[in-house]
């Protein structure tokens, strides 16, 4: 009789069970190992295969390997907790650079936004070491998404902001003992909240794009309206951030440009009837706003408490990412709409080479919109685009998008390089785009590919222009081209703050090779 492959006899006779424990990437393979306290072989085998059977089924369901809320939280906090101390080894020893602790800032803002989309995205998160040294196996990881890779975003955002608490603690000196027998008695006068707005806005906003700028000025320029440009920031309670709060979910869209409400006040603006609300998007992004202002202002003894913390509005859950990449048959249509003009509405070269230039590059569309010809330039026989924000009204997301990125071989085969030398003696590449305060120059370009796509039959959810960039990071990606190579080439900040210590990155000649990757056929 062949005995189970499960089954083993002890030196007495006796027959044991073998089962094999999931395993994390790393680990060495364990086994279960139960006495069925029988030296009969029918009766061993018998058993062996009802156990090895609720084993099946205990390995396939995923809810049996699914983590616990709390078992999360808790390896979520040793792991960081572990990594923390890493980080303030390091900034008592070395300190942390303007660029390094200016990334460290624009990855926390970038994970709270991708905390609210309850995104599964990996970037930034450090899935693979998290998983080694919490022994968390490949089985349990995916059985518990997305509520653990939230939760990693979570623990890796709140690290940052601790390692940025304690690098701005280092920026001055305090040679007073606090007292020791009494509470320090309160100043006759707290600081006004216009003040601390401008003091703020002093601090982050050679950090911040220009866009940023833009929003933080209209968002805290609401509070100075609603409250008073004098108001005692202590004297600013929980329960008037609540009451903000519903002011803020009550504003028209546009009050500011719509001729009904833009010379009104805030009051009469909402009680103006018919009009469009905020949307939550906006609504959230507003309260983001004023909980990162109270958050810097109690760390820095401006507000007695932090506000609007965990005061976002709920968000309905959507079905599908809201911009996805385009198929491969997709693409191929678009180039061939684009350079054979089959449907005679390809009019203006600067649609078409704008579009062009997206595709095959992976840039944003302000990116795109805003080049001069200068920015097209050639160094060791290979061409590249000169992404930055050196020029009037140009400007750039954050600092990672100051890049550059080789012109694609079929750009080249196309004419790309010899239309810009017709354009030379412009000011501007694409010089038919108008600026918009808000879009840049991309305004333009952007309102003609959703028109060019719903005419060419192309226009479904989530398919835009921004999608082009989807496309292009997703054919890299699927060319097995590195990640840290993928995200310079399209301007994302990197995975972690030190990889701001590895020098100037990757060659001209690397880029070129992995954005070769992208093509139309």
């Amino acid at each position: 009789m062949k005995l189970s492959a499960y089954l083993s006899p002890s030196r007495h006779g006796i027959y044991y069970f073998r089962w094999p424990l999931p395993v994390a990437e790393g680990q060495a393979r364990r086994t279960v190992r139960l006495s069925l306290r029988t030296k009969c072989p029918d009766r061993a085998g018998d058993l062996a295969r009802y156990l090895a059977s609720c084993g099946r089924l205990v390995r396939d369901d995923e809810t049996l390997t699914r983590l616990r809320q709390n078992e999360i939280r808790q390896k979520v906090t040793d792991y960081f907790k572990a990594q923390l101390d890493q980080y303030l080894d390091w900034l008592d020893k070395r300190g942390l650079s303007k660029n390094a602790l200016a990334d460290a800032r624009e990855e926390m803002l970038d994970h709270d936004c991708l905390v609210d989309l309850q995104s599964v995205h990996p970037q930034y998160l450090p899935i693979a070491r998290f998983k080694r040294r919490m022994e968390v196996s490949d089985a349990s990881w995916d059985a518990s998404l997305p509520q653990i890779a939230v939760e990693l975003r979570k623990g890796r955002r709140d690290m940052l902001r601790d390692v940025l608490s304690a690098a701005e603690s280092l920026e001055g000196y305090s040679f007073t003992e606090p007292a020791q027998t009494a509470p320090k008695p309160p100043q006759a006068r707290s600081a006004s909240l216009s003040a601390t707005i401008a003091d703020f806005k002093a601090e982050h906003g050679p950090q911040w794009s220009q866009e940023m700028r833009n929003k933080a000025d209209a968002y805290l320029a609401l509070l100075v309206e609603h409250f008073g440009p004098d108001r005692p920031m202590d004297q600013i309670s929980r329960q008037d951030a609540a009451d903000m709060k519903k002011l803020v979910q009550a504003l028209p869209a546009n009050r500011k440009t719509k001729p009904e409400t833009r010379d009104l006040s805030l009051q009469d603006a909402i009680a103006v009837p018919g009009l469009p609300k905020m949307g939550v998007k906006t609504v959230n992004s507003y309260i983001d706003m004023f909980r990162r202002f109270w958050d810097w202002a109690e760390r820095h003894g401006r507000a007695p408490h932090k506000l609007f913390v965990g005061m976002k509005v709920a968000k309905a859950k959507q079905a599908a990412e809201k911009r996805k990449a385009y198929s491969k048959e997709q693409f191929s249509s678009l180039y061939a709409e684009l350079t054979e003009n089959r449907s005679g509405l390809v009019k203006k070269d600067d649609h078409r080479w704008g579009t062009l230039l997206a595709m095959f590059t992976g840039a944003r569309l302000r990116e795109v919109a805003q080049l001069v010809p200068s920015d097209v330039q050639k160094e060791g026989g290979i061409w590249y685009i000169d992404i930055n924000a050196d020029g009037e009204k140009k400007s750039l997301k954050s600092p990672a998008a100051k890049r550059r990125v080789p012109v694609h071989s079929e750009l080249i085969r196309l004419g790309f390089l010899e239309w810009v030398e017709g354009c030379a003696k412009q000011s501007r590449l694409f010089i038919s785009f108008t600026h918009n305060t808000k879009e840049g120059y991309g305004r333009n370009l952007g309102r003609w590919f959703g028109t060019f796509l719903t005419k060419i039959g192309m226009k479904e959810d989530g398919l835009v222009f921004h999608s082009l960039r989807h496309t292009a990071i997703t054919r890299m990606r699927q060319a097995s081209i590195e990640l840290s190579l993928v995200q310079e080439i399209v301007g994302h900040e990197r995975d972690t703050v030190t990889d701001g210590y590895f020098g100037e990155g990757y060659t001209l000649a690397q880029k070129k090779d992995a954005i070769e990757k992208i093509t139309a056929r």
